[in-house]
């Protein structure tokens, strides 16, 4: 499991209504290959807002239409759940996923 791959979550955490949910892992190195059960992921949902916290996927990435990363809705997600790979980011979008991060998390760029 690296950070920017897609897994498609079977009855998602929390109150979501879909069967299954995309998600795509946003947990540094460090987290994702710990002990820990869950690592941190981020939901892709087919509405785009425009928003600088959103990262737009599609079928290049393995997914069946165009769709979004919102940044601004991560959630921690147990790592036995992350069983159906679907795709990974690019190296672009991951950087783009990046940035988005830093925007919903108001981080310093520096840090």
């Amino acid at each position: 499991m690296k950070r920017g791959e897609i897994y498609r979550v079977a009855r998602p955490p929390g109150n979501d209504p879909k069967r299954f949910r995309y998600f795509v892992v946003v947990s540094r190195p460090a987290l994702i290959d710990s002990r820990f059960s869950t690592v941190i992921c981020a939901p892709i949902y087919t509405v785009h807002d425009g928003l600088s916290t959103q990262v737009v996927v599609g079928i290049t990435e393995g997914l069946k239409h165009d769709s979004s990363i919102h940044c601004d809705a991560l959630m921690s997600i147990p790592k036995a759940l992350l069983t159906h790979y679907v795709g990974m980011l690019s190296a672009e979008k991951v950087e783009a996923l990046r940035r988005a991060l830093l925007i919903a998390l108001d981080l310093d760029d520096e840090l």
